[in-house]
């Protein structure tokens, strides 16, 4: 039977209903993807853009390297605009401490006069006389007598360097009463006098003229090239290789028994410092030329005693060469955030504070220096906090190490509490400057701390810092070692400059001295010790100290 109309009707109805629903299900997904693409394209263009943030900060971050200010001292703040700390530097302020109020008497420096400045050098009277017919008095031309001298003026005089040649000659000495026969010997008996040993082989090597060399180079950054042109023109044709055994030979054979009496005196020590920086060395065995190896520096630390500094290389930067070097040494070790050190047994290491510092600064956004809401201002703002409590302290109390210890523990340690508490508060971008400084300082949160525990531990290792200096001064100069035997020479001459620096000696005047004693292995260390810095018998080597 046929089908009436209303089923049909019905039947393309429930069909139109049908399609509707296709075609809206398929709308439905397809909005769903449109919405996938488009999340997913917003999602790409905000990773850009922090990427591309990221990059910037970078790009700040090393232009503010390369062309900005290196030093780190903190930036006056904006005039009327509020420090994020200043209330409660009112309360810090270490001149109002109830216990004990000392005062510092405040004196001018005064200004230096030539005497001051010329101090130390010979003087010459040079006395101006009057001529013959000056001497008439021109009233009455009677001869007038001398009554007294004035003094006029004074003048620098500079005399060059000049070379000069020592020729030694023994005289032979024979007995005329044996020569006769006359004697118990039948040959002749012939004496003959000593000349002093040669420094260097049997070469033209005074101790002066290696002085002067080591002086010129570690002292003064001049390369042994430029030397070579040097004394060529005093009239010695002496090339730079022959200048480089002196100091080689030197080194090895008179310094280094120096050398390893303060490595001795320093693993005594229960306070010590330590940093490295890199040096090229051409010809490593097994080793390209461009391979880059370190000069390390380790010293003593703020424990009132002599001042020792000592320089040492090695080929690669393992913190095995740190472990070898201070073996025997058990204390308080101040270093960088570099985790090599860690490998150095028996030790507590103290973190720097000038490093963690640094991190936060690197991490300010460009043009963001005063703004106080930036997390990376905060950080440097908690660190300038302690870093001005600390100057205060050694300011008040110089060298009372109970003190620093007493007001470092009731100054300092609430502000790093604080200071921990706002560090984990901390959730910086992925990737950002800011995270790697919140990770770096996290990750030495004990160690950074230490400094706590003894007066006498360093809050900074600015004093490594400062004497390796130096040789990286330099090292702009003369960019690199040959050999090994020349990294190592340096290391050892090095010290004995900073040494001299360290002690106020006249450099020049102590290395000479040093070559004119040539100590060798057999000396003891009662006998070493006479020719350390800090003994009484070269005080006479001081230089006056600067105005």
């Amino acid at each position: 039977m046929a089908a009436s109309s209303k089923d049909i009707q019905l039947r393309e109805l429930k069909d139109t209903i049908s399609q509707l629903k296709t075609m809206l299900s398929e709308q439905t997904e397809l909005i769903k993807a449109l919405r996938l693409v488009v999340e997913e394209k917003s999602d790409k263009e905000r990773i850009l853009q922090e990427q591309n943030k990221l990059l910037q900060e970078q790009i700040d971050f090393l232009t503010k390297k390369l062309f900005g200010a290196s030093s780190e001292k903190k930036v006056t703040d904006v005039p009327g605009q509020l420090n994020l700390f200043d209330e409660a530097e009112a309360e810090q302020d270490l001149s109002l401490l109830e216990e004990e109020t000392c005062i510092r008497e405040h004196t001018r420096k005064k200004k230096a006069t030539h005497a001051d400045v010329f101090k130390g050098l010979k003087v010459n009277k040079i006395v101006i006389p009057l001529s013959p017919e000056e001497q008439i008095c021109p009233v009455c031309e009677t001869e007038m007598e001398l009554i007294g001298e004035e003094y006029i003026r004074r003048e620098l005089i500079f005399v060059p360097a000049r070379c000069e040649i020592n020729e030694y000659y023994s005289q032979n000495y024979g007995c005329p009463n044996c020569k006769e026969g006359n004697g118990d010997t039948e040959t002749a008996v012939i004496i003959k006098s000593k000349a002093p040993e040669a420094l260097v082989g049997r070469g033209p090597a005074s101790s002066g003229a290696v002085a002067w060399t080591m002086y010129q180079k570690y002292a003064n950054g001049m390369p042994l090239y430029r030397q070579e042109k040097d004394w060529k023109q005093y009239g010695a044709e002496i090339s730079r290789t022959t200048l480089a055994n002196w100091i080689i030979h030197c080194s090895q054979h008179y310094f280094q028994p120096v050398y390893d009496y303060f490595h001795r005196e320093l693993l005594k020590r229960s306070f010590a410092m330590a940093d490295e920086t890199r040096v090229q060395v051409l010809n490593e065995p097994e080793r390209r030329a461009e391979s880059q190896s370190f000069m390390w520096l380790f010293r003593s630390g703020e424990d009132g005693l002599p001042t020792i500094l000592l320089y040492g290389y090695s080929p690669t930067r393992s913190g095995d060469h740190a472990s070898e070097f201070l073996n025997g040494f058990h204390g308080y070790l101040e270093t960088d955030g570099y985790q090599g050190y860690n490998k150095v047994p028996g030790i507590k290491r103290c973190s720097c504070w000038s490093h963690i510092r640094r991190y936060f600064i690197d991490a300010i956004p460009k043009g963001k220096q005063f703004d106080y809401t930036q997390p990376a201002v905060q950080g440097v703002q908690y660190c300038d906090r302690l870093f001005r409590i600390e100057d205060s302290i050694n300011k008040k109390y110089p060298g009372d190490h109970e003190k620093r210890k007493e007001l470092r523990l009731e100054k300092e340690k609430p502000i790093l509490e604080a200071f921990w508490s706002w560090l984990d508060a901390q959730h910086p971008v992925k990737g950002s400057r800011m995270e790697k400084a919140v990770i770096y300082v996290k990750n030495r949160r004990a160690t950074a701390e230490t400094y706590l525990e003894d007066g006498r531990c360093s809050f900074t290792n600015n004093l490594s810092e400062n004497a390796i200096r130096p040789f990286t001064v330099g090292r702009k100069n003369w960019l690199f070692s040959s050999s090994v035997d020349g990294v190592n020479a340096s290391a050892v001459v090095y010290t004995m400059v900073e040494m001299a620096k360290a002690h106020n000696l006249n450099i020049y005047e102590y290395l000479k001295y040093l070559l004119e004693k040539r100590p060798d292995k057999s000396w003891s260390d009662e006998q070493l010790s006479e020719l350390a810095p800090w003994s009484e018998k070269l005080q006479s080597l001081k230089i006056a100290c600067e105005l």
